[in-house]
């Protein structure tokens, strides 16, 4: 598989997103992403240790019009969060393409600017990320990573944050078709923190076209108990379905997930 990086600018909000992308290749890279010599190293921030993914850094891209699926990241996470879902999915000929929600990323909660209880600064990724989402696919349709994207055949998948964010998207961009969203957030439950009832309040399920929606939530999860994600189930719209995956946590959606609960 392929990977690429691109730092695309939203003029319409003057927001600049970091965007990778995930890709078949031609057989000419065919086992050099499953080999250490070959395979792409970065750093998910400065200073930190260099780890792999299961992909070439700017391998050549095999000519076909492809399926793309848009990630949305969670709060206070990065794009790469997941590359064991990403790799995965494109080895089966889809193309992923996942960006930095600016402002809500780990550097952001790092740097202390990104916090879920600071209710006037959550409105404004309630209201940026499916704005995200959407102009990342129009970047992608338009061309701009060299790939050629089926138009009929656009799916989005996201955890937590992003959860709700791919069906916050799927409302309000018709040409995503269908959604996976891992152990999303903004499902209602009698414990609810400020920040949790306002994704819950804020979502719309009213999608004006069909989407097929595939949820996984995990039995364990202490971000979003069983109690919200039932509460999501029961308000999406058909065709749905949910499935837990028995003595999982919240982050068993992203790489290296033993560091993840850590």
């Amino acid at each position: 598989m392929g990977t690429r990086s691109f730092d695309w600018i939203d003029d319409q909000r003057a927001r600049t997103l970091p965007v990778d992308i995930w890709y078949p290749t031609t057989h000419a890279f065919s086992g050099q992403d499953l080999t250490a010599a070959t395979q792409d190293h970065y750093s998910v921030m400065p200073g930190m240790p260099e780890v792999t993914q299961t992909a070439v850094r700017d391998a050549d891209a095999e000519q076909d019009s492809w399926p793309l699926i848009i990630f949305s990241h969670g709060f206070g996470g990065e794009r790469r969060q997941s590359t064991f879902l990403y790799t995965h999915l494109a080895s089966h000929g889809y193309v992923v393409a996942a960006m930095d929600h600016v402002g809500n990323t780990t550097m952001d909660m790092l740097a202390g600017d990104s916090t879920p209880n600071d209710m006037s600064v959550l409105g404004q990724f309630i209201d940026d990320r499916p704005k995200d989402c959407s102009f990342v696919i129009d970047r992608m349709l338009t061309g701009k990573a060299g790939l050629n994207i089926d138009l009929e055949k656009i799916g989005i998948s996201a955890h937590s944050f992003g959860g709700w964010t791919s069906l916050m998207t799927a409302n309000s961009d018709g040409r995503i078709k269908a959604a996976l969203p891992l152990a999303p957030a903004g499902g209602r439950s009698s414990d609810d923190q400020k920040g949790v009832s306002a994704m819950s309040d804020s979502l719309e399920l009213n999608w004006p076209q069909p989407v097929t929606v595939l949820t996984l939530v995990a039995e364990l999860d202490s971000l979003s108990p069983l109690e919200g994600m039932r509460d999501l189930h029961n308000r999406t719209q058909r065709p749905r379905m949910t499935i837990m995956l028995k003595n999982a946590d919240h982050f068993h959606f992203c790489d290296r997930v033993e560091v993840a609960h850590d």
